[in-house]
């Protein structure tokens, strides 16, 4: 339970209750803090989005959030993990359904929770992964390289060719 109450995840399909918005992201809470659910959601790029739904944070959003698109699901998802001032914060590829504009605000939303809390970033994702502390990179399932950004493109040609192709896909 203490472990559990200490950690916030975002899992790469993210699930989502037929509930209201604002159920989404208080889930697991004790006491939900109306105010902390909007900070949250501000935080997750989430709250403009909630404005705009017909009943703003009280809209049902479905059975597994059905009526909320694949980006706007994942957010939910990561407002309600941050919703629960995690010490330890699991994202597992969370930006997948987001373009980069909308990643790179919300990673620079996130600095100062990553600040505070120690944090596991899964992305494919180079942009999401640049700026961590440590990265470990997979080939086949297998760790192949350690480091961060810049010394892994100094020894590991697999991470260069990852960082080349993404750039190409990105027009950079």
């Amino acid at each position: 339970a203490a472990l559990r109450a200490a950690l916030g995840m975002v899992p790469q399909e993210p699930v989502l209750f037929s509930d209201t918005l604002e159920g989404n992201l208080s889930f697991g809470l004790d006491r939900p803090d109306e105010a902390w659910i909007r900070a949250a959601a501000e935080l997750a790029h989430l709250h403009e989005d909630a404005l705009a739904l017909p009943q703003q944070y009280s809209t049902l959003v479905g059975e597994r959030g059905v009526t909320l698109s694949g980006g706007q699901r994942r957010r939910a998802a990561l407002g309600r993990a941050l919703a629960r001032r995690p010490r330890y914060l699991v994202l597992d590829d969370p930006f997948a359904a987001v373009d980069a504009a909308t990643e790179a605000t919300i990673l620079a939303r996130l600095r100062p929770v990553f600040a505070r809390c120690t944090a596991i970033l899964i992305s494919h994702r180079i942009s999401t992964l640049r700026e961590a502390d440590w990265i470990v990179v997979l080939e086949a399932g297998r760790v192949t390289a350690m480091g961060t950004h810049d010394e892994l493109m100094a020894v590991s040609a697999y991470y260069r060719d990852l960082v080349r192709r993404q750039d190409i896909e990105r027009g950079l």
